[in-house]
C-alpha cells in the first residue's frame, strides 16, 4: 500500500507534466492566433467595403471554407490534386535507380550528369507552355509538371546518399564475400536512405507548389482551378480558403513521410528531426 501523502507526491509531478506539455502545445498556437485577431480587427475597422471585399475577415473566410464543404466542392477539388500528385510521385521514383547508378558507377556519371545539371535549372513553370502544346488542357500535362518538380531533389539527394556511404561498410561486404548487386541493395541503398528521404520530403513540396501552378492555366479542377475561378468572380474569401487548404495539406504530407521516417529508420537520427 502506498501512503496518500506518498501517492499524491507522486501524482502531482505527474500532473504537471501533462499540464505543461498542453501549455507548451498551446503556447505554438499563439503566434497564429495573435495574427488571426490582427487580421479581423483590421479588416472589419481599419479597411473601407471595397478594400474589405479584397482582403475579408478570417470569419468570412471560414464561412465560404463551410459553404465549399457543405457543398463538395472543396473536398473534389482537392482529390483531383491528390490524385495527381501522387501519379507524378510514383513516376518520379524511377529518380532513385537512376541516382543510385549515377553515384555509384563513375560512367553512367559522366554520361548523364551534363544533361541533369542543364535540365534541373529549369523551373517546372517554364515548362508549363511547352506541356500543353505537347499533352493538351488535362491530367496528363499536370502530372508532367508536377513529376519535374519532384523528380530532381530526389535524383540528387540519391546521388550524394549513395556517395556518401562509408566505404569500410563496402568494404566489409567484399570481404564477406557479397557480389556487387547484394552490396547495392544490402548496403548502398540502406545506407543512403535517409538522404533519399530527404529528398522525397523536398521533392513532394517542390511537386505540390508546382501542381498549383500548373493547375492554374492548364485544369478543369483542382485547388489551383478552384482559386483561380475564385478570382474571376472576385471571391477572394475562396481564394484564401484554397491557400490555407494549400498549406494544411503540404504540412500534413511532411509530417506523414516525417512520422513514417521514423518507423522505418530509428536508426537514423537525421529522421528523428
Amino acid at each position: 500500500m502506498v501512503a496518500p501523502a506518498t501517492r499524491a507526491a507522486v501524482e502531482l509531478p505527474a500532473r504537471r507534466g501533462w499540464a505543461g506539455a498542453l501549455r507548451a502545445r498551446l503556447t505554438r498556437f499563439a503566434l497564429p492566433a495573435v495574427l488571426l485577431l490582427v487580421w479581423q480587427g483590421v479588416s472589419l475597422f481599419v479597411l473601407d467595403e471595397t478594400t474589405r471585399a479584397l482582403l475579408p475577415p478570417p470569419t468570412t473566410v471560414a464561412a465560404a471554407a463551410w459553404e465549399l464543404l457543405v457543398s463538395g466542392d472543396l473536398p473534389r477539388h482537392l482529390f483531383d490534386s491528390l490524385r495527381r500528385e501522387s501519379v507524378a510521385f510514383v513516376w518520379a521514383l524511377s529518380a532513385v535507380p537512376l541516382g543510385v547508378a549515377m553515384g555509384w558507377w563513375s560512367r553512367v556519371n559522366d554520361q548523364l550528369d551534363p544533361l541533369v545539371e542543364v535540365l534541373r535549372p529549369i523551373p517546372p513553370l517554364a515548362w508549363i507552355p511547352l506541356s500543353i502544346l505537347w499533352f493538351g488542357v488535362g491530367d496528363t500535362q499536370n502530372q508532367f509538371i508536377i513529376f519535374l518538380g519532384i523528380f530532381f531533389p530526389i535524383l540528387l539527394n540519391t546521388i550524394t546518399g549513395v556517395r556518401g556511404v562509408e566505404p569500410n561498410l563496402v568494404r566489409a561486404a567484399r570481404c564477406l564475400g557479397a557480389d556487387e548487386a547484394a552490396i547495392l541493395r544490402r548496403v548502398v541503398l540502406r545506407a543512403a536512405l535517409p538522404q533519399i528521404i530527404t529528398g522525397i520530403r523536398i521533392g513532394l513540396g517542390v511537386g505540390w507548389m508546382a501542381l498549383v501552378a500548373a493547375e492554374l492555366v492548364g485544369a478543369n479542377s483542382g485547388l489551383g482551378f478552384m482559386i483561380n475561378d475564385a478570382r474571376t468572380l472576385l471571391r477572394t474569401d475562396i481564394v484564401i480558403v484554397g491557400m490555407v487548404a494549400i498549406g494544411l495539406v503540404g504540412l500534413l504530407l511532411d509530417i506523414a513521410i516525417r512520422e513514417l521516417s521514423r518507423r522505418a529508420l530509428p536508426w537514423s537520427r537525421s529522421m528523428q528531426h
